[in-house]
């Protein structure tokens, strides 16, 4: 388990390290110019973060389930094949979730939201989220202890 909690601050660490840079500056100086090649290159990183953080939490509720309903079959359930099958099968749950995400937000009216608000929700999906899981976790575990 500590493994995965070791994993999961790392990955939400990176997650908030792709985007927030360039955001801050941007909301600082009020522009809204980003390159192509940068553009894609933290649209890329970000997909990365954002499924191996997904993936990770995905693992650590069936790790937890597993070992709290049925503890004397833990070793016998979580063997490499069946580890192996839930790589695909989670990446796949990504991929309708968060895609159909993105789908709502670029279909959605742009002039609905002020620059103010976006920036808001920008800063608490990037940042604020990410920095809560390690923190709610290891309080968690401290309390368990």
């Amino acid at each position: 388990m500590y493994f995965f909690l070791f994993n999961l601050s790392f990955v939400d660490i990176c997650f908030s390290t792709t985007i927030v840079p360039k955001m801050l500056v941007n909301i600082q100086t009020e522009s809204k110019a980003i390159t192509y090649a940068a553009c894609l290159t933290q649209v890329y990183f970000f997909m990365v973060f954002l499924c191996m953080d997904n993936f990770l939490l995905m693992v650590m509720a069936y790790d937890h389930h597993v070992a709290i309903c049925h503890p004397l079959y833990y070793v016998v359930i979580m063997n490499p094949h069946l580890c192996g099958l839930l790589l695909p099968l989670s990446y796949l749950s990504v991929v309708f979730l968060f895609y159909g995400t993105y789908v709502e937000v670029y279909l959605s009216s742009a002039a609905s939201l002020s620059s103010r608000r976006r920036a808001v929700a920008s800063v608490m999906y990037t940042v604020v989220t990410p920095m809560i899981n390690p923190f709610i976790y290891s309080l968690r575990n401290r309390d368990m202890k």
